[in-house]
């Protein structure tokens, strides 16, 4: 017999009003690149700035191709320029907003290949990244990126 399974998860939901000096810093850095990013296609602009356990704060936005596949997020430009830039550094943070031709959009989420580069680094990393979208009327945080992707692909075990 087919059973059924529920999965759940919880996101803190914050007035701007509420929110602490680093997100606010990571949400002027992550409008900035979104400011930046060339979407001459969808017109939807997307930025994204992290904060990594040893100060630096990498920001970077979503890139267009005219073959759609060869464009990247956000979230993966930032990550992998972490990645290859501050390789021991461990990502803590990660904030996110978008605009469209009308400006600020209520509700921004990542991709699922975002959310599965998201979830894969916390894994390597072994600590959990805090993703804070950043929305017209209200900031979104979740306490790890798994949240967002709960029966994500798990790392294959380093041989």
């Amino acid at each position: 017999m087919m059973k059924q399974m529920q999965i759940t998860t919880t996101v803190a939901v914050y007035t701007y009003d509420e929110l602490d000096s680093m997100s606010r810093h990571l949400y002027q850095a992550a409008q900035e690149a979104a400011h930046k990013a060339y979407a001459p296609y969808s017109h939807f602009q997307v930025g994204a700035a992290l904060s990594l356990d040893n100060g630096a704060i990498i920001s970077g936005s979503n890139q267009e191709n005219a073959s759609y596949p060869a464009g990247c997020c956000a979230e993966r430009t930032s990550i992998f320029y972490a990645g290859a830039n501050h390789p021991e550094a461990i990502v803590t943070r990660i904030a996110i907003v978008a605009f469209n031709p009308q400006g600020q959009v209520e509700q921004i989420s990542p991709c699922g290949i975002c959310r599965q580069v998201l979830l894969e680094t916390e894994q390597r990393q072994g600590a959990p990244i805090s993703v804070w979208l950043f929305g017209r009327e209200a900031v979104y945080c979740f306490h790890s990126a798994a949240s967002l992707l709960p029966m994500g692909f798990e790392m294959l075990p380093s041989s």
